[in-house]
């Protein structure tokens, strides 16, 4: 594992604010000490939930987005680590494994032009680099049984993601996307659009479902692409809230029935929240409580493999809001799951 870096105990104790008569989540959480066999490492030890980063957004380079979203780990961190521990947070099932430092990808993107398709083609190369790591790292922690909660990045890595827990698996799997776009984008070079295309063509994604698709801002072609094939089904933000053809409850549960029935994964992408921070920031996108509602929802079924939020791009000013988001979609992810294995 060359680019993953752990979290270690000195990290840690920078970033927790102790204070009296309270307890911290990051005070229970798990750690590795050593990188070398994750799958080895992760088996054995009493942990429901290993959480990293994809601190990097090559891939939203590469698909011509706004950059930002390599900063959504660190925000992130800052706030989960300081909620409080009790028995709703379940920090004890916790592991923290750290982050994948794509830094000198990063770095050569920095010196690209998005307006020369040589730059934009070497950004997709880099990308493809980063769906292997992604895959393997996904791949080891399913294997050992535990739940990814994945911190973007790009939409990107959904590829790896889906890849990596279909290897696990030894089949395809499902997945649901809650996002204002389909990342069914054409195979032209790997980017955070065409994250799940690459995955269903390639046969690591089976039935697939978009929740909340922007008419506004999905081509003609996407929508025949979906209308064309049974294992891919959506619904839009448009019929869920603004003509309301659609009720958000029965949609979750289509959903479901779609998706549900076999190992999936749980999609996340920012910009389908209203005004959040993001790559594409929207004024008009669903609620943080339907983000919530909808994570809480999927994090209940038994086959929810993991959870994949992505997108987000912070900034000095707004690193607090994002994180908060995100901390909330981890726990609220985690306590709905917790119950499955409270039931067994």
């Amino acid at each position: 594992m060359e680019k993953l870096v752990l979290f270690n105990q000195n990290a840690l104790d920078r970033l927790i604010k102790k204070r009296a008569n309270e307890s911290k989540f990051g005070e229970h959480v798990q750690l590795l000490s050593n990188s070398t066999h994750i799958y080895e490492s992760l088996s054995p030890l009493d942990v429901d939930y290993v959480i990293f980063g994809i601190p990097e957004d090559v891939g939203v380079f590469a698909n011509y987005g706004n950059r930002g979203a390599a900063k959504a780990w660190d925000a992130t961190l800052k706030v989960l680590l300081n909620i409080q521990s009790n028995g709703f947070t379940n920090a004890n099932k916790v592991l923290i494994l750290g982050h994948l430092d794509f830094s000198k990808e990063m770095k050569k993107v920095d010196s690209y032009d998005a307006a020369d398709k040589k730059h934009i083609e070497k950004a997709r190369k880099l990308t493809e680099k980063i769906d292997r790591h992604v895959t393997d790292l996904v791949y080891q922690i399913v294997k050992s049984g535990k739940k990814p909660i994945i911190i973007g990045g790009g939409h990107n890595n959904a590829y790896g993601n889906l890849k990596g827990s279909s290897l696990a698996f030894k089949k395809p799997i499902n997945a649901v996307n809650f996002d204002a776009h389909s990342d069914f984008r054409r195979e032209e070079g790997r980017h955070s659009g065409n994250g799940f295309s690459y995955a269903y063509v390639e046969g690591f994604l089976k039935n697939y479902f978009i929740f909340g698709l922007h008419e506004n801002y999905t081509s003609d072609h996407i929508f025949k692409t979906l209308d064309r094939f049974k294992a891919l089904q959506f619904n839009t933000f448009e019929a869920l809230t603004i003509r309301k053809d659609k009720k958000f409850k029965a949609e979750l549960a289509r959903a479901a029935k779609h998706i549900a029935d076999k190992p999936f994964g749980v999609e996340v992408d920012c910009d389908a929240i209203k005004y959040i921070p993001s790559s594409a920031m929207t004024p008009s996108g669903f609620s943080i409580k339907k983000a919530r509602a909808f994570v809480t929802y999927f994090g209940k079924q038994t086959n929810a493999t993991y959870l994949h939020i992505c997108e987000a791009a912070p900034t000095t000013e707004t690193e607090t809001i994002v994180g908060k988001l995100i901390t909330y979609l981890i726990t609220d992810f985690m306590r709905a799951n917790q119950s499955i294995y409270e039931k067994e």
